[in-house]
């Protein structure tokens, strides 16, 4: 019988191992993945650099469950300590804007490498392309059901992630084994994933602007009240909205549409500032340059494109001074810049997300060694749990901070009790 066995070799899965097996070297660790090449999601993140994660982490950049669970988490092993970590793998990181942490080499290959490099260094057999077709409890012990025989174990850690980029093998299976060993899955959606936009309605503007990005609030708006308000850059492409803001807005929407609620999406694109802010600016730009136009006053603010697109819907004259706009339609322009809906008909769905929103009820999982409250001898880390981090390596965080809590677990549990040793 084999000490513990983890169920997915991606991020979270590879990191269980490695810390299980530091824990305790006489634990025997098997780590299992249904794919010939492990890892792949690794190797396609942050465009094949891999955000590893943030310099600054704290449970604010997470949704889903209770933040009070996710702080747990994250005090008991820290981006510092990732950091660390790595480095002793020889991936040093260097930061980018916003915080974000890449490897100095520029290359997801290298973190992969790393962490299979750490896994075989401290002893953990991994086996690829075995695929677990299904999980069972019984007397103390687990059998798992494989595309190449059971497998018997004292211990079993679901890996397995969410459903997000799902040629990955991230195909919300692990679901399925969670739900079957007695865990509540609350419903998911896709998460940091593209919004497409409806370009049949009159104010669509995305196609016109395709490729084109700047600063912006996006505003979720839930039954006719302001829910959520997120503020980054907005990418327009041909279908839609991407960029990080839109991305980290996505799961707002979908899952208030989950929910069966009446959703809206607009855009400001003065982030930060009211309608009486833009007023003041139109009174004080026309006091300052009467004879300037509203596009030329407006192309301050933003890129000439997205002014000349926004006059043209709103049928005002782009060459007209500043002197000649009348109180109407500066009110006009007012409102639509700070408030310019987006009709939002769907997501680009779990194939262009980079996570998933939703997962296995935090409430059934102790926060001090991610164990199952409600099947003993079962782990759970990393996407397959009711947590979505924001763009910026927050998702990668998760994965090594519920990694490390499990291994140090698993490397202290007894398993004499059971008579699997």
């Amino acid at each position: 019988m084999v000490d513990v066995t983890i169920v997915g070799a991606g991020a979270a899965g590879l990191a269980t191992a490695i810390f299980a097996r530091r824990a305790d070297p006489t634990r025997s660790v098997l780590l299992l993945d249904g794919a010939r090449k492990p890892g792949a999601k690794i190797l396609i993140s942050g465009g094949g650099r891999c955000n590893v994660t943030n310099t600054v982490v704290t449970e604010r950049d997470f949704w889903g469950g209770r933040r009070s669970f996710i702080k747990q988490v994250l005090r008991q092993f820290t981006a510092d300590e990732a950091v660390a970590f790595f480095r002793e793998l020889q991936v040093p990181l260097r930061e980018e804007a916003g915080g974000k942490l890449f490897p100095v080499s520029d290359r997801a290959r290298d973190v992969l490498d790393a962490l299979t490099r750490g896994a075989d260094g401290a002893g953990v057999q991994l086996v690829a392309g075995r695929r677990v077709l299904g999980v069972e409890s019984a007397n103390g012990a687990f059998r798992l059901s494989t595309s190449e025989g059971a497998i018997d174990s004292a211990c079993v850690v679901l890996a397995t992630g969410g459903q997000s980029v799902p040629k990955t093998g991230s195909d919300g299976a692990g679901f399925e084994f969670a739900r079957r060993l007695g865990h509540t899955i609350v419903p998911t959606t896709p998460a940091l994933v593209p919004l497409l936009l409806d370009e049949a309605v009159p104010n669509a503007i995305h196609r016109e602007l395709s490729g084109i990005s700047h600063e912006a609030d996006l505003v979720v708006w839930v039954d006719r009240r302001i829910s959520t308000r997120l503020t980054g850059s907005l990418l327009w492409t041909h279908f839609g909205i991407s960029g990080p803001v839109a991305l980290n807005t996505s799961r707002h929407w979908l899952r208030a549409g989950l929910d069966g609620r009446a959703v809206r999406l607009t855009v400001s694109f003065c982030p930060g500032s009211t309608f009486d802010d833009v007023e003041t600016w139109w009174s004080d730009t026309t006091t300052a340059r009467p004879k300037a136009s509203v596009l030329t006053a407006l192309a301050q603010r933003m890129p000439a494109a997205v002014a000349a697109a926004i006059v043209r819907c709103l049928q005002i004259d782009p060459t007209r001074s500043l002197a000649h706009l009348t109180r109407e339609e500066r009110r006009t322009l007012s409102h639509a810049l700070v408030e310019w809906p987006l009709a939002v008909k769907a997501c680009r769905g779990y194939n262009y997300a980079e996570a998933t929103a939703g997962g296995v009820a935090l409430d059934e999982i102790d926060p001090a060694t991610m164990a199952s409250r409600v099947c003993p001898g079962l782990y759970l880390v990393g996407e397959i749990l009711d947590v979505d981090g924001r763009i910026g390596g927050f998702n990668f965080q998760w994965a090594w901070s519920t990694a490390h809590v499990a291994g140090r677990a698993l490397g202290a549990l007894d398993l004499t009790k059971n008579g699997s040793r």
